[in-house]
């Protein structure tokens, strides 16, 4: 299948738009700060009210936005490629729910209240927890169906301890804590944040970014891949490894956001044609362009209900896969 549009064309395009949100993400806010003031104070050494703002929680927020959207389409594309499987996402191997899953025992023990940190340090430990968990369960090199079968039952065990903590937690201000926080949110981030998960983010992306050959190869099935030499034992690891570093840090510091791993790689994907390794770099870019048009959508809507990330997102989301269906079956017919 061809793509409508040169391949460099459309990632320069997307690259524009995220450079566009970015500064819209950077501008808009409920401190009435004029443009050119509030890109000043950006830059500036100054200790007052606009530099704080703009250093402390504009800023944090903008970078969280894109790196987190860039996770989420570029994990979701990887996973879909390496199952082949368009359903595939993010949250499919069980790392979105025990990530949860450590940020609810953080916030249900009360370490939260006493360790600013440990919420996402407890989160990202899931994630890891999760890895183990699946490797353990599927093997290496298993095959695909094995390890999307020990993601959905880590995913469902890691749900039942959540709805358990839920179901016992004796002060009801801590399960309302837990509930917001489990719709996703970027509101309240700082750059301490940024520095405790773009790390991890990083290390994800570069794994991810090595199995672009191997997916194209895969179009062609596990049998014709291995003959032109992939290890798809190592490939596994990569995919698996690669979105636990990087989802299990995104949702370590904004919660469950769901969706954006799944559509953004079908939106985008009759655009790049039918190479795998071409729709990595394009639902990343895409990924972010999504969650910050998002969080931006969040303050312009209701600013004073504070509607949640994951909220926005499953609500654009879910029409977007009932007209997925009709297209589906107008083109069967």
């Amino acid at each position: 299948m061809r793509a409508p549009i040169s391949y460099p064309l459309l990632l320069s395009l997307l690259t524009l738009l995220v450079v566009v949100l970015s500064t819209m993400s950077l501008l808009i806010g409920p401190a009435g700060i004029g443009i050119w003031t509030s890109l000043s104070a950006l830059f500036s050494g100054r200790q007052d009210v606009v530099s704080i703002v703009m250093q402390e929680i504009r800023l944090p927020r903008a970078i969280l936005g894109a790196t987190i959207g860039a996770t989420l389409g570029l994990s979701g594309a990887a996973l879909q490629g390496y199952l082949r499987n368009p359903l595939a996402e993010p949250g499919l191997l069980g790392i979105s729910a025990t990530a949860s899953l450590g940020a609810v025992i953080a916030i249900y023990t009360g370490l939260s209240a006493v360790f600013s940190l440990a919420l996402p340090l407890m989160a990202l430990a899931g994630a890891v927890i999760a890895v183990l968990l699946v490797r353990l369960l599927a093997g290496g090199g298993a095959a695909t169906i094995t390890l999307i079968l020990a993601g959905v039952a880590v995913t469902s065990f890691a749900g039942a301890l959540t709805s358990l903590a839920l179901n016992l937690s004796p002060n009801p201000f801590a399960a309302l804590e837990i509930v917001f926080w489990m719709l996703g949110s970027l509101k309240d981030r700082s750059m301490m944040h940024v520095w405790l998960s773009v790390p991890f983010m990083f290390v994800g992306w570069l794994m991810l970014a090595q199995v672009g050959r191997a997916l194209d190869a895969l179009t062609l099935g596990e049998e014709a891949a291995a003959s032109l030499g992939f290890k798809l034992g190592t490939v596994q690891a990569l995919v698996v490894l690669g979105t636990a570093a990087s989802v299990g840090a995104a949702t370590a510091v904004a919660g469950a956001i769901g969706f954006v791993g799944l559509v953004v790689p079908h939106i985008l994907r009759p655009l790049v044609g039918s190479h795998p390794s071409r729709l990595l770099a394009a639902s990343a870019l895409g990924g972010a362009a999504v969650v910050l048009a998002a969080d931006i959508a969040v303050r312009l809507i209701a600013p004073e209900r504070d509607i949640k990330l994951g909220v926005l997102t499953a609500l654009v989301g879910a029409p977007f896969f009932l007209w997925l269906i009709f297209k589906t079956r107008r083109e069967l017919r």
